[in-house]
């Protein structure tokens, strides 16, 4: 088996009113090296991963094991090196790129020939929601729906904007941040949400980034319910605005921040932005359009 490079995007879903359907593929990347071996091994390269396993029971590998399963294949072995740009429980799809990337590592090892709609759908069948996974395989902004037990997906134009992200250094983890949510919203909130969610989507192909901007920060869905979970989040959107932002939220479940500046504005700001927090990693991020890919070596 000639080595071969795996990588996977992060992601920030939700993007405000977009909640659990709409996700942009980021700039930061999970990346495995994989060569040949007599037994499975992983090496971690990366303070960004989590303490696991480095053989069979690694989280990587089990997704490998259950996809070559799904095809009826078995995963050979192979020792897997790992670095991460991504962190962990912090909004930016740390858990999907780990799904992406070993349903991608089973389809190049077992030869499955996956397409994209093959990997989001087992992909979704795992994470349980399609909004992280859909960018990692895909690039680019992703709106993906559950229609009749399939997943139906759009990937819009490209973003013309600067991405900033406010990483703090504490996490937040999902299941804290559903456990604040409704578990039912009334049909005129509902009916409201749903509106404001159209005219952001509406405001991104027309070209409308200030109405977009305004639309991200008025979410009724989610971020209402767990801005007090995220530190300095009002703090953060008002100095955001301050310089020239469009539009401040949480990113995915938080506990980052994410904004969306003119074009070839960011680079300019993010010094002073850092030095209000300068407890945060802040930082402009590409858009990354391609999603999972291979390269061999």
């Amino acid at each position: 088996m000639r080595p071969f490079r795996i990588h996977v995007p992060a992601s920030s879903a939700n993007i405000g009113p977009g909640f659990d359907s709409l996700g942009l593929a980021l700039g930061l990347y999970l990346t495995l090296d994989v060569a040949t071996a007599e037994t499975r091994e992983v090496v971690q390269c990366s303070p960004h991963l989590p303490e696991m396993p480095t053989g069979e029971d690694h989280y990587i590998f089990q997704i490998a094991d259950q996809t070559a399963a799904r095809w009826h294949k078995e995963l050979p072995p192979c020792k897997v090196t790992l670095q991460s740009d991504i962190p962990l429980a912090r909004g930016l799809g740390s858990s999907a790129s780990a799904i992406v990337a070993g349903i991608e590592l089973a389809n190049q090892l077992c030869k499955l020939s996956l397409s994209p709609e093959d990997k989001l759908t087992f992909g979704n069948e795992i994470e349980g929601h399609p909004d992280n996974i859909a960018p990692s395989i895909f690039g680019g902004l992703m709106i993906t729906t559950i229609a009749a037990g399939s997943v139906d997906w759009i990937q819009m134009p490209g973003v013309d904007a600067d991405v900033v992200v406010f990483i703090p250094d504490q996490d937040l983890k999902t299941a804290a941040a559903r456990k604040v949510l409704p578990t039912t919203y009334s049909r005129e909130l509902a009916t409201a949400g749903s509106s404001v969610s159209n005219v952001f989507v509406a405001s991104l192909l027309s070209g409308n980034y200030p109405m977009a901007g305004k639309m991200m920060e008025n979410d009724l869905f989610h971020e209402p319910y767990r801005s007090d979970l995220i530190p300095n989040y009002n703090e953060i959107r008002r100095h955001a605005k301050e310089n020239g932002a469009y539009g401040t939220v949480i990113s995915g479940a938080g506990p980052t921040m994410i904004s969306l500046f003119p074009q070839g504005e960011a680079d300019a700001i993010v010094p002073q932005l850092q030095r209000t927090f300068p407890a945060y990693d802040i930082k402009r991020v590409a858009v990354d359009s391609k999603g999972v890919n291979t390269t061999w070596g």
